[in-house]
């Protein structure tokens, strides 16, 4: 059985938050089972949130494909959103945000953006505050047809996740201010996530390392927003090799492919053998995991994954 202290670090609230942009794929399915099992070990509440902010990306289609892969591979979800229906609180948030004096409109383009900015830690660039001095519309934010930025202080945040993962930094000298409602009108993600794991009362954030470097920007929103704080986890990524670069693995094979090859014990097995939770790839479901579940069982490093039309292989990510 888990340890007293590892069930208590799941109390409360877990969320599983993906974007509805494309079929489910082997990183996908990862963060799912992990967030399910630290919340399960300490029978918490487990949402699933599906995230469909991006008009140009996002189908319908697609998020009602996750839902069904989700269950297919053994998971269940206390409650199920989706997270255009929450315009209403992102509008309020705006409204807070201008009525305080922290939201401008930004007229830089794409091409001003990489040409002036810095490199930033998500392989990004940093706003350098151009418009930072510009006025909302006298009628409000809402007749304004640019995209919309949030006035971030600055000062340093010292952050940390459970697992140890510094997150400190001052998100304003290092991404910038930044963009909470898009040009085509569409609330951006910074701004949502806070407050959306706000409404729903979530309290732990258990997600891929390689959305870390933005959570110092998103504790800057909720202090702004005055909107409560979780606690954050951040586990290792499946990785595919192309090359000498390791990239995400996204799109290299979906779960269509996967579902073909494998049945749901045979997956869970594989991803609980990658996850350091199962010495071998063996079937199993995800409650037969639930027992002895401790994240200090939880690999640390990246595992580059190879499908070769049938099964799945991994090994440990070069450092």
């Amino acid at each position: 059985m888990s340890s007293q202290a590892d069930r208590l670090s799941g109390t409360g609230v877990g969320r599983f938050a993906p974007s509805t942009t494309g079929l489910a794929h082997p990183g996908t399915l990862l963060a799912a089972l992990l967030g399910w099992l630290d919340a399960r070990a300490a029978s918490a509440r487990y949402l699933l949130r599906l995230e469909d902010l991006d008009p140009e990306r996002c189908r319908p289609a697609w998020a009602e494909q996750m839902v069904r892969d989700l269950a297919w591979l053994g998971l269940d979800f206390d409650e199920t959103v989706v997270q255009s229906a929450h315009r209403g609180a992102h509008e309020a948030a705006l409204d807070r945000l201008a009525a305080d004096g922290h939201l401008y409109p930004c007229a830089c383009s794409r091409a001003d953006l990489r040409a002036r900015g810095t490199p930033t830690p998500d392989g990004g660039v940093r706003y350098l505050g151009t418009c930072r001095g510009r006025p909302l519309p006298a009628a409000g934010w809402r007749a304004s047809q640019e995209p919309l930025r949030a006035r971030l202080p600055s000062g340093w945040l010292g952050l940390a996740d459970e697992a140890g993962r510094d997150l400190s930094q001052d998100p304003e000298r290092v991404f910038g201010d930044p963009i909470v409602r898009r040009r085509d009108g569409a609330i951006a993600y910074q701004l949502g996530t806070p407050v959306d794991d706000a409404a729903a009362g979530v309290t732990r954030v258990v997600r891929g390392h390689d959305l870390a470097a933005s959570t110092a920007t998103q504790v800057r929103l909720q202090e702004l927003l005055g909107l409560p704080r979780p606690a954050y986890r951040h586990h290792f990524l499946l990785l595919e090799e192309r090359g000498a670069k390791l990239a995400k693995l996204h799109g290299s094979v979906d779960v269509e492919q996967l579902r073909a090859g494998l049945d749901a014990p045979a997956l869970v097995g594989f991803l609980a053998q990658l996850a350091g939770l199962r010495p071998k790839a063996e079937p199993t479901t995800p409650t037969e995991l639930l027992d002895d579940f401790r994240w200090s069982r939880v690999a640390v490093r990246d595992v580059v994954v190879r499908w070769d039309g049938k099964q799945l292989h991994g090994r440990a990510a070069h450092d």
